[in-house]
């Protein structure tokens, strides 16, 4: 199920950044046909899937994103 969280999407991203040390931008990633966030910047209305991907052990192993417009 997508959560969807009202922040700004740069400082989310930054964040993920700082927190991930695989963080990358995908637009044709089937991992995000059903992303874990949406994120949607309150000010600007511009949205961001993002989705963890992790292997079979449940190890994260990076973290997707694309933005929406």
């Amino acid at each position: 199920m997508t959560t969807v969280l009202k922040r700004d999407t740069g400082r989310f991203l930054k964040e993920l950044k700082r927190n991930y040390s695989d963080v990358w931008r995908i637009p044709g990633s089937e991992y995000l046909s059903k992303p874990d966030f949406v994120v949607v910047d309150p000010r600007s209305g511009k949205k961001t899937r993002v989705s963890f991907v992790s292997l079979d052990d449940g190890e994260i192993v990076g973290v997707i994103y694309d933005e929406l417009g």
